[in-house]
């Protein structure tokens, strides 16, 4: 595992960062730094964008700390796996566990569908980008997980390119070793991982999903797995089988 500062507070800042930079902090941010982590203007903290990696960034203002000045670079830009984590949505409290472990388990793109058992139709983008951006924060990751709007089944499957690899978990699936099924992946451009919702896919959904080219249907066990811990344990898969958990070269 690279070196990182795992004792430095991070902060996401949406704006350009280079040694040198001021970055002016919202109310939210500086409430945040002070009264909740309780540093002071002198403080240093790394700072990150999504963009241009992670820097080292000191604190100034009176009152309180309400301006960064970026230093120096500590980590360089890194990019996310090309995998997408497509799911039913969930209650608030549930869906907000499932963005911030996928973005933990590594994953570049949330896309919400709505099947015929999906019992929540409206998602709040916002909360959920604010999920990614905090999982992000603490977890040491410098890339941000895009987030998308939700869109029907049919219609993902019908726009997503067909050359990825669509990683289906199947309750109904015949048990079998799936790290040895995903090796069969290999090579491919892209991956996205299917959740359906609590109440598993209709008969008409599963037999779609079956005719997609390039479709791996996936056991995730012999017990039936709530749609969170379902999404964390296929993400684990595909990311030992297919992704960056392996070493490179």
């Amino acid at each position: 595992m690279p070196d990182y500062d795992f004792r430095a507070p991070r902060l996401f800042v949406d704006a350009p960062l280079q040694a040198g930079e001021t970055v002016a902090l919202d109310r939210d941010q500086s409430n945040y730094l002070g009264n909740v982590l309780r540093l002071k203007a002198g403080d240093a903290i790394l700072v990150f964008n999504g963009r241009d990696g992670e820097w080292q960034a000191e604190l100034s203002g009176r009152k309180r700390a309400d301006t960064l000045t970026v230093h120096r670079q500590t980590r360089p830009q890194d990019r996310l796996p090309d995998i997408a984590y497509v799911f039913a949505p969930l209650k608030h409290a549930r869906l907000d566990y499932m963005v911030q472990k996928a973005v933990e388990m590594g994953a570049s793109r949330l896309r919400p569908v709505l099947t015929r058992f999906t019992q929540v139709s409206r998602v709040n983008g916002e909360r959920m980008r604010a999920n990614v951006i905090e999982a992000a924060e603490q977890c040491g990751i410098t890339a941000l997980a895009e987030v998308a709007d939700p869109v029907p089944l049919e219609r993902f499957l019908t726009e997503r390119a067909g050359d990825r690899l669509l990683v289906f978990c199947d309750e109904a699936a015949d048990l079998g070793d799936p790290l040895q099924a995903l090796q069969l992946g290999t090579g491919t451009d892209g991956i996205d991982i299917l959740i359906g919702p609590e109440g598993g896919f209709a008969e008409e959904e599963r037999a779609l999903l079956l005719r997609q080219p390039k479709t791996l249907r996936l056991s995730l066990g012999p017990r039936i797995l709530r749609a969170d811990t379902a999404g964390v344990a296929a993400l684990a898969l595909v990311q030992a089988a297919l992704g960056d958990w392996r070493p490179k070269g």
